[in-house]
């Protein structure tokens, strides 16, 4: 019995040990060739890789710093799990989106002005001028009537036979309809607009005898009166305040208070508006409270695309003459009209001159018509400007639209007026000739012009052209403004506010220093 059961175990030992080998062979196999690494190893490992991504970083950029997120990681120990799946959680949730108010600082009041100040003056459109029907300048939202006949010069859309002095209605309907950031909360405004059309106001009462001071100046008292009882004006005494104004500075500065008086309305010598800034087509360089902005010309595109093809258009212009001019002699009232005479009679005398005479007789000679005038600047490589009734005329702005280099005679012409609208470097778009010159006879202006080479030329009408959407004012009717088109009332604004915002802080309205007097 005992032998037999020995023989069982015996036998049964060897099938065991015949499973046993084998299962042990595989797992000693397994450690061998697959290995658990140490925690030391995995450490070394991820170090050694963060230091890799950071030496790449810094080849690509010169003195940059690592990136935050990595060398975060390669400092931290990796969390377990469920927290890495909690922070990929929070990470996930979408930010909360902070509101920008893309007006502020740039907010504009308009005051609700009784309507014998603005609307009814168009009412009343029949009295505003002696000579001119200003009625049909009126039309249009002040642009007045659209240009149909014009043999092929300008485009079809987007010009308009525009009156010089329609300013102050085209910049209010602007105003009124275009612009963004208007508010009705006095408290957010960063200036506060006067929509009183000064212009058309003095414009009923210069000539004429019936007129006397107390009927020029009544609408004007009129409104610094009821300016003065808006609780508005009280915040700052109306150093915030703004207005726009169709004529030229010297209409508005009648000094004689108790005399009888010949010429303008006193509303920019009254204590009041000296607070205010003033939009006019012309300014003082003697005085603070005035700035000027560009004559109103006849294209008012509604849309980028229209500014961009008349860029073109002038761009593209065969130019054959030299110079041009287009004007009309005046009566004799001193150096002025000599300077014109000379002016007129060197033009005449030149095979290389395009002249326009505002006396001449027949409609290609008329040179109250947009067609003509604007004819005769595409043609001409520089246009002549010198001084009109007074310093500055609507024509500069005219040629400059046409892409042709306006040449001045006088730097109260344009260089200390539009300083917000032209270019600072006066010799980047224009020619200076002093008019002492032309009066006694060393200057022929075309001797002068000839000596620009072709590629200067080129230079200068470029920088006009790119000019032209800054000096002219968009459609005031347009429903969709788009982008990438800033006109002439955009640059106003910009250069109220900032005006405004200097006079707040107690600064000069203005960081330009000019010494004035001695231009003059």
């Amino acid at each position: 019995m005992v032998s037999l059961h020995g023989s069982a175990v015996v036998r049964a030992g060897r099938y065991v040990l015949a499973l046993v080998m084998p299962a042990c062979f595989v797992i000693w196999m397994v450690f061998f060739f697959f290995p658990f690494p140490s925690p030391e190893v995995d450490v070394v490992r991820e170090s050694f890789q963060a230091n890799i991504n950071s030496s790449a970083g810094q080849q690509r950029t010169v003195d940059a710093p690592p990136p935050p997120a990595r060398q975060e990681r390669a400092e931290t120990p990796s969390p377990p799990p469920p927290a890495r799946q909690e922070r990929i959680s929070q990470a996930r949730k979408p930010a909360r989106k902070t509101e920008v108010d893309r007006c502020a600082g740039r907010y504009i009041y308009i005051h609700d002005l009784p309507p014998r100040f603005n609307s009814h003056l168009i009412r009343d459109c029949r009295t505003l001028s002696e000579w001119t029907d200003m009625c049909k300048h009126m039309a249009n939202a002040g642009m007045g009537p659209q240009l149909t006949r014009t043999g092929g010069v300008l485009p079809a859309a987007g010009w308009y036979d525009t009156n010089q002095f329609a300013l102050e209605v085209i910049f209010h309907n602007r105003m009124r309809n275009q612009y963004d950031c208007l508010t009705t909360d006095a408290s957010r405004a960063a200036a506060f607009y006067v929509p009183y059309y000064a212009g058309l106001d003095v414009g009923r009462h210069l000539w004429g005898v019936q007129f006397n001071n107390t009927v020029r100046d009544a609408l004007a008292d009129d409104l610094v009166r009821w300016l003065r009882a808006s609780p508005a004006w009280a915040a700052h005494g109306g150093k915030d305040h703004f207005l726009v104004a169709g004529r030229i500075t010297w209409d508005f500065r009648r000094e004689d208070q108790d005399g009888p008086g010949e010429w303008g309305s006193r509303l920019l010598v009254l204590p009041e508006a000296r607070n205010m800034t003033m939009l006019v087509i012309e300014s003082s360089p003697w005085h603070g409270n005035d700035v000027g902005v560009p004559y109103p010309t006849y294209f008012h595109p509604s849309r980028a695309a229209e500014v961009a093809s008349w860029q073109k258009a002038v761009r593209r212009a065969r130019r054959p003459w030299l110079l041009a001019f287009a004007g009309g002699a005046r009566a004799s009232s001193g150096n002025i009209t000599n300077v014109r005479d000379v002016i007129m009679d060197q033009c005449a005398r030149s095979r290389r001159c395009g002249l326009l005479r505002c006396d001449g007789a027949g409609r290609r000679n008329d040179c109250y018509a947009p067609g003509n005038v604007m004819r005769l600047f595409k043609k001409a490589a520089f246009c002549l400007q010198p001084q009109g009734d007074s310093y500055t005329r609507r024509s500069a702005f005219d040629a400059m639209l046409a892409g042709c280099v306006p040449v001045f005679f006088h730097p109260g012409s344009a260089y200390v007026q539009y300083r917000w609208h032209l270019p600072a470097d006066q010799r980047a778009y224009s020619v200076f000739i002093p008019e002492d010159g032309l009066r006694n006879g060393t200057i022929r202006i075309e001797d002068v012009l000839r000596r620009f080479r072709a590629k200067e030329v080129a230079a200068m009408r470029e920088q006009v052209v790119r000019t032209i959407p800054s000096i002219v004012y968009r459609d005031p009717r347009a429903t969709a403004v788009t982008g990438g088109f800033r006109d002439a009332v955009d640059v106003a604004i910009d250069g109220v506010i900032e005006r405004v915002r200097r006079i707040k802080r107690g600064l000069p309205p203005s960081d330009e220093e000019h010494e004035w007097d001695a231009y003059f």
